[in-house]
């Protein structure tokens, strides 16, 4: 299973998104301390089965030539502590469910007939020296009774530093969802919920959301 794209790789995708420039910032560089990113439940989905490829293209699974089906986006952003420094080497996971609403889980077997079989459903990804990451993945959709969301877990060696969801800035299901609702200050909404904006340059609409995640213990090296 790989667990990212080559470095070769991994630098060439991030050219083509269009996105390196804004990672590779100098750390420290938030004059006040940040706030943390909201916490948020596991969920019931978090995969039993890990795919055959778990890196950072959740779109094509290993050598596939037949891409998932959705809105091609790229989720990237630092995983940061409260003072701003980046964390290097922290492993960000994140997982959703298809453009057909269905969970790589083997519990989830409502609408197992309509699984989009050629999306990853899971991927992860090691920060860099700026804390960066970056995801390929599709704009999430809703399924009853969620609004749109993307799983995000982030980990650094055996500790487990944060577990949240990123929501669609102005998704009217948002209001309704339950989970969202749990946070109980627009600061802490605003954390999560990020603009999917169409991504400049990009040829075919992709779209791109900025997410940068916020954790309040640094670890030891």
């Amino acid at each position: 299973m790989n667990l990212l794209l080559p470095l070769k790789s991994r630098r060439g995708f991030l050219r083509q998104a269009g996105l390196a420039a804004s990672f590779f910032t100098v750390a420290g560089s938030y004059a006040e301390a940040l706030s943390l990113t909201p916490s948020a439940t596991e969920g019931p989905y978090y995969p039993n089965h890990l795919p055959l490829d778990t890196d950072n293209d959740l779109l094509v699974i290993n050598n596939a030539t037949t891409p998932a089906i959705g809105e091609v986006t790229y989720v990237s952003g630092r995983v940061l502590d409260s003072r701003g420094d980046p964390l290097r080497s922290a492993l960000v996971e994140i997982w959703q469910c298809d453009a057909n609403g269905v969970y790589l889980h083997t519990d989830d077997s409502a609408n197992r007939s309509k699984q989009d079989k050629q999306f990853q459903g899971f991927g992860r990804f090691i920060t860099g020296s700026s804390g960066e990451y970056l995801f390929r993945t599709i704009k999430p959709v809703p399924y009853v009774p969620r609004t749109p969301h993307i799983h995000f877990k982030v980990r650094k060696g055996a500790e487990e530093l944060l577990t949240t969801q990123l929501y669609i800035q102005g998704h009217p299901g948002n209001e309704k969802d339950s989970v969202w609702k749990e946070l109980k200050t627009g600061r802490e909404r605003d954390a999560v919920t990020v603009a999917f904006k169409p991504l400049k340059r990009a040829k075919a609409g992709e779209l791109a959301a900025q997410f940068d995640l916020v954790v309040g213990v640094t670890p030891k090296a």
